[in-house]
């Protein structure tokens, strides 16, 4: 959104919108902005929703998991979780069999990986809210 909208929007000239939005950044209201890209219809790929349990849940083991899980490409997202599991990821696929290639490489081999539950996505339904 332009800040001529928001300011229209709000009700605010296009300055006093921009201090306030300068403000809102520089405060860390606003930590940073997002592009969702849209995949190429021609470029298939599956979407693999992840759990996956540690076998400890000391400060140490969850920030060394973390550290290792940011280097995957193919893991999208990773949530830290309340529940059966420690860890809920969205991870995304060429095929079945790039995705076993993922499983076995790189999701076992994470530190302190006790169990991995994958489940793929038949489609999506909301992916995101604007």
């Amino acid at each position: 959104m332009t800040n001529a909208a928001l300011a229209e929007a709000v009700g605010l000239s296009q300055s006093a919108c921009l201090r306030r939005l300068r403000l809102l950044e520089r405060s860390g209201v606003i930590r940073g902005y997002t592009a969702i890209i849209d995949e190429p219809a021609d470029r298939e790929t599956v979407t693999v929703i992840v759990q996956i349990t540690l076998d400890r849940q000391t400060e140490e083991h969850l920030s060394r998991f973390e550290a290792a899980v940011r280097r995957l490409p193919e893991v999208r997202e990773c949530y830290l979780m309340t529940g059966m599991s420690d860890y809920l990821l969205r991870v995304e696929a060429r095929d079945a069999a790039d995705y076993e290639r993922i499983h076995k490489e790189q999701l076992s081999r994470l530190p302190g990986v006790q169990r991995i539950q994958s489940s793929f996505a038949i489609r999506s339904v909301i992916r995101e809210r604007g």
